[in-house]
């Protein structure tokens, strides 16, 4: 990221979506992108991934990330917040 636009965008995925490999999956998929953030499981069975990028990569990450794994989720609730600049990389939280 080089100083250009960022956006922050905030994905909260239903269904099946623990257990499944998603927040492996997710991580892989960030490789391929530039884009800093986190996914994590949530204690109520949702996924919630938060990424950071210039808005076309967020935007291709975000969709890639919901093609790849569409078979296990069953709903997604997508915000865009102010941008943090706090992550050097994309990670599994915990």
């Amino acid at each position: 990221m080089n100083g250009t636009e960022i956006v922050r965008r905030r994905v909260l995925y239903a269904g099946n979506v623990q257990g499944v490999g998603f927040r492996y999956t997710t991580q892989h998929i960030a490789q391929s992108y530039a884009v800093t953030g986190f996914v994590r499981n949530l204690s109520d069975g949702r996924v919630e991934l938060v990424a950071e990028g210039e808005p076309p990569v967020v935007e291709a990450f975000v969709a890639k990330v919901a093609s790849t794994m569409a078979r296990y989720i069953r709903g997604a609730e997508s915000a865009d917040l102010p941008p943090t600049g706090e992550w050097k990389s994309f990670t599994i939280a915990r």
